[in-house]
């Protein structure tokens, strides 16, 4: 449009400079049409109305949710020609396999009367969990020659949050063989001083909050309470969502997995009135929305789709922690933030170990969930295991070689090793135990 404009004033220029009357003429007409232009291009798209509208806010894994996206026009004049195109992630839509489906058409050329109304309809049907954004729409209009053309974000996105699969767990028992239920420690380091399992003398070096009074008062002989191993019951989840840990190659469906029996187990020991937590290096696609936020204008199309776009940068530096605890709530409090997760390339596994030790409660396993086991990664749960925690690791991997390379840096640190290839895999693989 600029050129145009500083063309043709500079022809205007030499036409009255020259005295070429038709030359003038020509370029007072043609400006005239380029001002005209400018002005109903902006007209057009500023009378412009635009609302959204989805059939739900949450959905599953398969289901199909409606978009509906309407737009009133406010002005009295006809908007001859308006491009509308809302604007749905692209790294969803062009994955293989594709996370989301498209049904339908989410771009239109329209052409919509005064004071009229047009309506563009579609539907997408989600194949893996996430928080995917739709919208926000843009419209683009112009004048009727196409030297001039506006663009307006007209809505702000909205969010769909997706569940992942809860797929049901049997024989949930990732601490040792035995039944499910609460197991008592093999040493008696730590101790459940809420269960007294007996009396005996007094000893050199016992506290005094150990003395039995009444015992010591009846036999004129100090002694001590003996207080009943700790046990184990739930578990806390550490699930390893970097995006080293998952190659392009087995991709979305290995991490997809990886979350699948995060939740999965979440729901077995749920079930089961024990206490369960999750702690991942993933990023949370709430907090990087409020982190990054977005712009309301834009001057072309493909800034518009650049800026929009879910951006794949992270510098997460915390982890995402639900605290491991017992309730009803619980479920549904990780299960909705593992719908949030996206890979990360912030901590690794080992420094999100390093990073969560003293928020591990001792009363509770540890599942870590791996989609790649390195040297570091075998030794932070090592030391897990030797500082007295039950540690167990599942590895989400497809080919043999690599499980068994994975698998035996684990067991060299004593580490029991469980492995889940599909969605299959997660009903029984509590029941056995794959090494030995």
């Amino acid at each position: 449009m600029r050129k145009w404009f500083f063309g043709s004033l500079l022809l205007l220029i030499v036409g009255i400079v020259f005295q070429l009357g038709l030359l003038m003429y020509a370029m007072y007409v043609f400006l005239g049409i380029l001002l005209i232009s400018r002005y109903l291009a902006r007209q057009w798209t500023d009378n412009l109305v635009v609302n959204r509208e989805s059939s739900t806010s949450t959905a599953e894994i398969g289901d199909k949710v409606a978009v509906v996206v309407t737009l009133e026009n406010k002005g009295n004049s006809r908007i001859t020609w308006v491009l509308v195109e809302d604007s749905v992630p692209r790294f969803a839509l062009i994955s293989k396999p594709p996370r989301i489906k498209l049904h339908g058409k989410r771009t239109q050329l329209l052409s919509i009367k005064g004071h009229g109304r047009e309506s563009l309809l579609y539907q997408l049907t989600f194949h893996t969990h996430g928080y995917y954004q739709i919208g926000p729409t843009l419209v683009e209009s112009g004048d009727l020659f196409g030297l001039h053309r506006h663009y307006r974000i007209a809505t702000e996105p909205i969010y769909i949050l997706v569940y992942p699969k809860v797929i049901p767990v049997a024989g949930y028992d990732v601490s040792s063989r035995r039944p499910v239920g609460e197991i008592k420690l093999q040493h008696r380091l730590f101790e459940d001083p809420t269960r007294i399992s007996g009396v005996r003398e007094y000893q050199a070096g016992d506290p005094m909050n150990r003395v039995h009074w009444k015992a010591t008062a009846r036999t004129g002989e100090l002694h001590s309470r003996i207080y009943e191993s700790s046990s184990l019951a739930g578990a806390t989840i550490l699930l390893d969502y970097h995006e080293q840990s998952y190659p392009a190659r087995g991709e979305p469906d290995r991490s997809e997995l990886a979350v699948t029996l995060a939740v999965s187990l979440t729901n077995a020991i749920c079930l089961l009135g024990q206490q369960v937590g999750l702690i991942s290096n993933a990023r949370d696609a709430a907090d990087r929305i409020r982190e990054e936020g977005y712009k309301l204008e834009f001057r072309t199309r493909e800034d518009a789709r650049k800026d929009f776009g879910m951006l794949p940068e992270n510098t997460r530096l915390h982890p995402v922690r639900i605290e491991t605890a017992r309730g009803p709530e619980q479920f549904s409090r990780i299960l909705e933030t593992s719908a949030r997760l996206e890979l990360s390339d912030g901590l690794t596994f080992p420094q999100l170990v390093a990073e969560s030790l003293t928020r591990l409660p001792r009363d509770a396993s540890v599942v870590a969930i791996l989609g790649d086991v390195d040297e570091e990664t075998a030794i932070a749960l090592g030391n897990l295991r030797r500082s007295g925690y039950a540690v167990s690791a599942v590895l989400i991997l497809q080919d043999e070689l690599d499980y068994s390379q994975n698998a035996g840096l684990l067991m060299a640190q004593h580490i029991d090793v469980r492995h889940v290839e599909d969605e299959a895999a997660v009903a029984d693989f509590c029941a056995t135990r794959v090494l030995v």
